[in-house]
């Protein structure tokens, strides 16, 4: 048995035993996204219009990231339609950003060998940065909307008389919490994947200026950059959402 294997293994005990229902399901949404993951780079490689993968899959993952995570139906439609709402406006705002940082391909810490890659032909890197671009943000805003979605929901369970001006002002509170946690999540994950990377600046004695061109680093900070921006617009728009339907089957009176 391999470590990787029985680590997975013991993933999926634990999160059986603490989670219950919800945990099996959540063990499943991981097994389906990192298939997901790797059909889509699989199909990339067989020269399929990026594009048109990114608006395939952009619904696919949310899908099993929501739904198959959250065991509150209500909770799973609101967060989906929120996050996909957002998804598709910040890959807009990807495209753009993308194309003005020309920051696409690898650089020279890559390898002369993976180098010569992003020069083949028929194989767009920048197209391909905009992907993992937009799969690396879709994780935090489905989180956060998710978040927001639960407990606007609990609080109108326990006060079903809540007004909608009250719980959109118990959102903004909820929502500080989210963003926080959310916006340390996003930058602790950066600094703990490009620990090494950073280390090969500081080894080679990089200037500022040749790490802020540098195409690495460039991309890892777009891609914060972009999470954050998907998790702020997710907050105020998943709680809008919410309350919206709550007045439109009646349940604010």
């Amino acid at each position: 048995m391999t470590t990787l294997m029985a680590l997975i293994i013991v993933l999926a005990i634990l999160m059986t035993i603490i989670g219950g229902e919800t945990g099996i399901r959540s063990f499943f949404s991981v097994l389906i996204n990192t298939l997901l993951l790797i059909l889509l780079a699989i199909f990339i490689s067989w020269g399929i219009s990026i594009p048109l993968l990114i608006l395939l899959f952009i619904p696919l993952k949310l899908v099993t990231i929501i739904f198959l995570g959250t065991h509150d139906y209500e909770v799973a439609k609101n967060s989906f339609t929120a996050s996909l709402i957002v998804c598709l406006a910040v890959s807009v705002l990807i495209l753009g950003f993308e194309w003005l940082a020309q920051a696409a391909g690898l650089g020279p810490e890559a390898g002369e060998i993976l180098v010569g890659l992003s020069q083949m032909p028929g194989l767009s890197y920048r197209l391909i940065a905009v992907a993992v671009a937009i799969f690396s943000a879709l994780g935090a805003v489905a989180e956060a909307a998710v978040a927001m979605s639960s407990g606007l929901l609990e609080i109108k369970k326990h006060q079903p008389l809540i007004t909608r001006d009250e719980l959109m002002a118990s959102s903004v509170k909820i929502g500080n919490d989210v963003l926080g946690t959310a916006i340390n999540t996003i930058l602790f994950g950066m600094f703990g994947s490009c620990l090494s990377l950073f280390l090969w600046y500081i080894r080679l004695n990089y200037t500022l200026g040749e790490i802020l061109n540098e195409k690495m680093f460039v991309n890892e900070t777009l891609i914060i950059m972009y999470s954050l921006i998907g998790v702020l617009l997710t907050v105020p728009l998943s709680s809008a959402f919410l309350a919206k339907n709550m007045t439109k089957r009646g349940v604010e009176k």
